[in-house]
C-alpha cells in the first residue's frame, strides 16, 4: 500500500488514537525516508537481533555481589588512604578509609565456578549463563553525570541515548510497536535524556512504559486511547487534522519532510492502538509463567511484571528494551552511603525476576539472540563511607554481566586490585561496553555516524574499542 493509500485509509477508518499522535509523536522532525523504521542489515553479520538492559540504578556493590576479594574480608577495619576520583571529587585530595567486608557470603556457583555472593542466591543458578566483566570502569563521579554517560556516551552534553542508536542503525522488526521502550524510567538523573533522540530524527525516540514509582500493574503507552470520544468523533478529529496537515505540507518547501513525519506518526499510533494493548497485557500469560517472575508475590510482583513485559515486548520484535530498578530521588535505589544492608531488600526485588527473565527467555529460544545487560552506572567503594556502615561511589572498578547475544557463557573477563576498588587487568570502559553491544548487533560503532552541527556524531565519540574476548 503506497503512502497516498495509507493516507486515503486512515482518513476512513475509525482510529480512536486519542491525543497521542497529535501530544507525542507530532512532535516528530524532518525524515530522510518514508519509513525511517523500516528494518535493515547492519555493517556485519549480527549475533543479537535485540537488546534487553536492566537498570540497576544508584549502583549495586561489585565487592557484595559478584567481586569476591579474600583480601577485603582479611583486612576488614584497617585503614588505608584511597585517593580515588571520588574522594579527589570531595576533598582535593585522598584519605584514610576503614575497610568493610562484604555483607553476603560468597561460593563458587555452576559448572564454570565462578563466584557470588548470596545477594541474588536465584540469578547464581543461571551463572553458566552469564559473562562478568569485573574490569568495568566509566566517567562521573555523581549518579547525574554517570547515568548520562551510561545513557548516551557522555556526562553533560545532549545527545541521543543508545537505545534511539540502535533504531537509527537498524530499524524495527515490527512496524506496530514503538522499537526501543524504557519500562518505568526515572524522572531524575537525566530523566527523558536517557530515552532521547537528541539530534538524532525523533522517530528514534524512546517510548517510556510508565513512570518510576509507579505501579507496573498500571504501566501504559499514554493515550493510547481516549474514553471520552466515540469512535465516530475521534474519526472526525483525525480527518480534520488531516486537512490541516495536507494544506500545511502543499505549503512546505520543496524537501521539508516535517508534515510527511507527522502523517507517518499518525499512522504508527494507529496501529499502536490496535497492537499495543495485546503486547503489555499479561493476563493470558500461564500460573506457572507468572510463578516464575515472582508475579502476585511480595515483594517480586512489580518488578516481575516489567520483566515479563520485557520479554513480551522482545519476542514482538522490538530492539531495545530498557527495564528501570530504581526511583525519582536525588539517592536513587542502589546507591547506600550510610545503610549498606539495604542491598538485601532491592536484591529480593529483582533476583527471581532476573532469573525468571533468563529462564523463560531460553526455553523460549530467544536467549540465543537476545543480549540481557544487567547492571548500574558505576559500583561501590570496598570502604566504608566515613566510617559509617555504607559504601561510597566507585566508577574506577565495578562489574556488569552480559547473557545471551553471543556472548560467552560462564565466563568472566577482567580484574580488579586486591580490594576490588580498581580495574587492573582486562579493563573494560562504557565506551567499549557500548561499542561491544553495537558489534553484537551488527553495527560498528565507528561507522554508525549521523552529521549534526558540521560534523559527524556517534555514541561512543571518538573512543571506545570491541572486546572480542567475550564474544564467542
Amino acid at each position: 500500500m503506497d503512502l497516498a493509500s495509507r493516507r486515503t485509509f486512515l482518513q476512513q477508518t475509525a482510529c480512536g488514537f486519542g491525543s497521542l499522535a497529535l501530544a507525542g509523536l507530532a512532535q516528530q522532525q524532518a525524515l530522510g525516508a518514508v519509513n525511517p523504521l523500516q528494518s535493515h542489515l547492519g555493517h556485519h553479520p549480527a549475533k543479537a537481533k535485540r537488546v534487553i538492559f536492566l537498570f540497576m540504578q544508584g549502583g549495586v556493590s561489585q565487592v557484595d555481589s559478584y567481586d569476591y576479594k579474600p583480601k577485603l574480608i582479611q583486612e576488614n577495619g584497617r585503614i588505608f588512604d584511597f585517593a580515588d576520583a571520588r574522594s579527589i571529587a570531595k576533598t582535593g585530595k585522598g584519605a584514610p578509609q576503614r575497610m568493610m567486608q562484604p555483607l553476603w557470603q560468597f561460593a563458587q556457583h555452576g559448572e564454570s565456578g565462578r563466584w557470588a555472593s548470596n545477594l541474588f542466591p536465584n540469578i547464581n543458578r543461571h551463572v553458566d549463563d552469564l559473562c562478568f566483566l569485573h574490569g568495568m570502569h566509566t566517567e562521573g563521579v555523581a549518579h547525574g553525570p554517570a547515568t548520562l554517560f551510561m545513557h548516551t556516551g557522555t556526562t553533560s552534553s545532549i545527545r541521543p541515548s543508545m537505545g534511539s542508536w540502535v533504531t537509527y542503525g537498524l530499524g524495527t522488526e515490527n512496524e506496530n510497536l514503538p522499537a526501543f521502550v524504557s519500562v518505568s524510567p526515572s524522572l531524575g538523573n537525566g530523566g527523558p535524556r536517557n530515552y532521547g533522540n537528541a539530534f538524532l530524527p525523533a522517530v528514534y525516540q524512546g517510548t517510556p512504559l510508565g513512570r518510576s514509582g509507579q505501579p507496573a500493574a498500571d504501566s501504559n503507552i499514554k493515550n493510547i486511547a481516549n474514553p471520552t470520544w466515540t469512535a465516530e468523533q475521534q474519526r472526525r478529529q483525525f480527518e480534520l487534522l488531516g486537512a490541516l496537515n495536507q494544506k500545511q505540507a502543499s505549503q512546505a518547501p520543496a524537501g521539508d519532510s516535517e508534515i510527511e513525519a507527522v502523517i507517518q506518526s499518525y499512522e504508527l499510533a494507529w496501529r499502536l492502538q490496535n497492537r499495543a494493548p495485546d503486547a503489555l497485557d499479561i493476563t493470558g500469560e500461564s500460573e506457572s509463567t507468572l510463578s516464575l517472575y515472582g508475579i502476585d508475590e511480595k515483594p517480586t510482583d512489580n518488578f516481575g511484571r516489567q520483566c515479563l513485559m520485557a520479554r513480551r515486548l522482545a519476542e514482538r520484535g522490538v530492539r531495545y528494551i530498557q527495564v528501570n530498578y530504581g526511583d525519582n530521588s536525588n539517592n536513587p535505589a542502589w546507591d547506600q552511603h550510610s545503610n549498606l544492608p539495604k542491598h538485601g531488600i532491592h536484591a529480593a526485588a529483582v533476583d527471581k525476576p532476573i532469573a525468571g527473565l533468563l529462564q523463560d527467555l531460553k526455553q523460549r529460544g530467544l536467549l540465543e539472540d537476545t543480549l540481557v545487560w544487567w547492571g548500574g552506572e558505576f559500583g561501590r567503594t570496598p570502604y566504608a563511607e566515613k566510617n559509617g556502615t555504607g559504601r561510597d561511589h566507585n566508577p574506577g572498578g565495578f562489574t556488569v554481566w552480559l547473557a545471551g547475544g553471543g556472548v560467552k557463557a560462564g565466563f568472566a573477563h577482567g580484574v580488579t586490585d586486591e580490594f576490588g576498588h580498581m580495574a587492573v587487568e582486562g579493563k573494560v570502559h562504557m565506551h567499549d561496553l557500548h561499542a561491544t553491544v553495537l558489534h553484537l548487533l551488527g553495527l560498528d560503532h565507528e561507522r554508525l555516524t549521523f552529521r549534526y552541527a558540521g560534523r559527524d556524531f556517534r555514541l561512543t565519540d571518538v573512543h571506545g574499542r570491541v572486546v572480542r574476548e567475550v564474544i564467542a
